[in-house]
């Protein structure tokens, strides 16, 4: 097999068949293009299938957890517990309603957020904590949702990674008060953007509802006064949030390939981690025996002080070798942003420390076999190129 291969692999992208094409064309010729039926239809699909009572789209998973951090009646001078292993989107969704995210440094195992840095961080400002599943692997939700119960705080599970994830038998999604998928073109299913918040709290759909439109409602149980049937009331500010029918019609289509897509994913792992798991040079995924991932994202930590050459270096080969790995992620902590707000380095150093030691291999439902072998003789190549001698 050649050392450079033609087509470059993505570390994940999109699979799109002729039925979910079909189905946002039937949308296309009908009189919906915006917040229609398709959107009630993929919303009931999805509470559907990870078991909880309601859920509420969203144009995308960052304006998900922004009204789910609304929701929660979170405001000025309150504090959120989150990790810095994740996108800035799991912390900015705490700004946004003038709140301070308080970082909780990761269990150096399972890359999640450490339930014992939870309990260190709470203080009389904390009114939610916001656990990652961060590569597709449930964060201790029993644990968590305990801690939340004792201190009287909103669980709100960033689950962007982890649609079809099961802990202790039961579906993400279906556990904590909120809990936000989101539907970007690397994830498991997409509706090109997207994401949802599932919750089995009526008062907080209903918020939610109302939160991604403008802070409107029609319910007239709920109007201050009723001028006739075409009456409305902005009742708060809100955000125009909602989801197309376009993207619904996606989205409803692509769950109902959701198993398929992740028992192929749970295949490709299998194959990188029997290649893998025996390189000294490099540590395997963590599974704990009661989290079942959905793999969103495949990471290998290299020990570096076994290789001569750095991750840098690594990394660059892997993309010369047209192998489109990535870093997921630099710790939020250390964006200049947030450095701006006080944040520093050595407030978290289990994350820090494996920031420095990450990388993402390739991993979507349409990898062809030929390309799961190139990656890991790619990698084994490196490796044993680059080994102290």
């Amino acid at each position: 097999m050649s050392d450079v291969k033609q087509n470059f692999i993505p570390y994940g992208r999109q699979s799109i068949d002729e039925k979910d094409i079909q189905a946002v064309v039937e949308v296309l010729k009908s009189d919906y293009l915006t917040t229609g039926p398709a959107v009630q239809r993929f919303e009931e699909k999805v509470a559907e299938y990870v078991g909880s009572e309601y859920a509420v789209s969203f144009s995308n998973g960052t304006a998900a957890l922004h009204g789910a951090v609304f929701a929660a009646g979170i405001g000025e001078g309150d504090e959120v517990i989150t990790t810095p292993m994740t996108f800035v989107a799991s912390a900015n969704c705490v700004l946004y309603q003038g709140a301070e995210p308080v970082f909780a440094d990761i269990d150096p195992k399972t890359y999640n957020i450490n339930t014992d840095e939870i309990r260190d961080k709470i203080t009389d400002k904390t009114k939610a904590i916001i656990p990652v599943d961060f590569t597709g692997q449930p964060v201790d939700l029993d644990e968590i949702m305990e801690i939340a119960k004792e201190n009287n705080l909103y669980v709100i599970e960033d689950a962007a990674h982890a649609i079809g994830a099961t802990y202790k038998d039961r579906k993400v999604g279906s556990i904590a008060d909120m809990t936000m998928f989101s539907f970007h073109p690397v994830k498991h299913i997409t509706t090109g953007e997207g994401g949802i918040i599932t919750t089995n709290n009526r008062k907080l759909y209903e918020k939610l509802l109302q939160f991604r439109t403008h802070g409107i409602t029609r319910d007239i149980s709920s109007l201050s006064e009723n001028h006739g049937p075409w009456y409305y009331e902005m009742q708060f500010l809100g955000y125009n949030y909602r989801m197309t029918d376009i993207q619904a019609a996606l989205g409803a289509s692509q769950i109902d390939n959701l198993d398929k897509f992740i028992e192929k994913r749970k295949e490709i792992v299998q194959k990188y981690n029997k290649e893998f798991s025996h390189l000294k040079e490099i540590i395997t995924p963590y599974q704990s025996p009661e989290r079942n991932s959905s793999w969103h994202l495949y990471i290998i930590q290299l020990k570096s002080e076994l290789l001569s050459i750095n991750r840098k270096g690594f990394f660059e080969k892997l993309r010369q070798a047209n192998i489109g790995v990535n870093v997921h992620y630099i710790p939020v902590h250390l964006q200049p942003y947030y450095k701006e707000l006080g944040f520093k380095t050595g407030d978290c150093p289990v994350a820090e420390n494996l920031y420095e030691h990450i990388i993402t291999l390739p991993l979507y439902q349409d990898m062809t076999d030929e390309d799961v072998q190139y990656v890991i003789n790619i990698v084994k190549k490196l490796i044993v190129e680059h080994q102290i001698k």
